[in-house]
């Protein structure tokens, strides 16, 4: 009952916002620039980035080098199945943010790519012209509806996120995620809670090997890295929050694949 109420207010929390919300993107962007968001637990955030990446030295690192020689239909195919599950979490927010047409779109990629595609292996529905989408989270739509990040805060294992996104990453665990439904939250026979953490595992794997070589040239070139991969992530999710892909300010992220909230 808790768990229900919760997602409920978190939904009405974020269409009132959106209600009275400034529709300018120009207010959005301000409220996520960069230089904005302060690092209000700089001290505890960067004990927590440096038990990050010695996590990373003794896992993420070592099994990520292995997954990049995995041949690449092997690769592309476990990339495109994690995509395909993201979608259960992207289309409830397209319509938290008015975007109907898009969860259609992405709704008729997901019932194509689970059956046609082999569990998302295949992504059949980019074949038929179904064009990609665009990855959207909770912490997107709280932004568009007008909420600030919050001071920038780094996770354990999970990594950067901000304030804002911490608290909206809840809503995935009150019912917003429906594949954190069918593996976690209830017991169904078919799927397990294996299955939803072996798949964010995977997932962070995935991610890394993606950007293996970016992320060792960054902390190699880095006068602070901590610093570097923050202003990365914020830049990038500001991004992310606009729909656009134009670099802002100086910081040129062009070679990062992807970074996940």
């Amino acid at each position: 009952m808790f768990k229900k109420f919760g997602i409920i207010l978190i939904t009405t929390f974020a269409l009132t916002l959106n209600v009275y919300a400034a529709s300018d993107g120009e207010l959005i962007l301000k409220k996520n620039e960069p230089s904005q968001v302060k690092d209000c637990f700089e001290k505890l955030n960067r004990g927590t980035f440096a038990f990050n990446q010695a996590l990373d030295g003794l896992i993420f690192k070592p099994v990520s080098s292995v997954y990049k020689k995995l041949p690449s239909p092997i690769k592309t195919g476990v990339s495109n199945s994690l995509d395909n599950l993201s979608n259960l979490v992207t289309i409830p927010n397209n319509i938290l943010q008015g975007d109907f047409n898009l969860a259609g779109v992405n709704s008729g990629r997901f019932l194509i790519n689970s059956t046609l595609g082999i569990l998302g292996l295949v992504d059949v529905a980019e074949y038929v012209g179904m064009v990609e989408y665009e990855k959207e989270d909770y912490g997107q739509s709280l932004a568009k509806s007008g909420v600030g990040p919050g001071c920038y805060i780094v996770l354990p294992i999970l990594g950067p996120s901000t304030a804002r996104d911490t608290i909206a990453s809840a809503a995935n665990f009150l019912g917003g995620d429906a594949w954190y439904n069918v593996t976690v939250k209830n017991d169904t026979q078919y799927f397990s809670e294996v299955d939803y953490y072996s798949s964010r595992a995977t997932s962070g794997i995935d991610f890394r090997a993606k950007n293996f070589d970016s992320i060792e040239n960054l902390e190699k070139n880095s006068l602070d890295f901590y610093a570097s991969v923050k202003s990365l992530y914020l830049q990038d999710r500001q991004q992310k929050i606009l729909n656009f892909n134009k670099t802002v300010n100086t910081q040129d992220d062009s070679d990062w694949e992807e970074i996940q909230n």
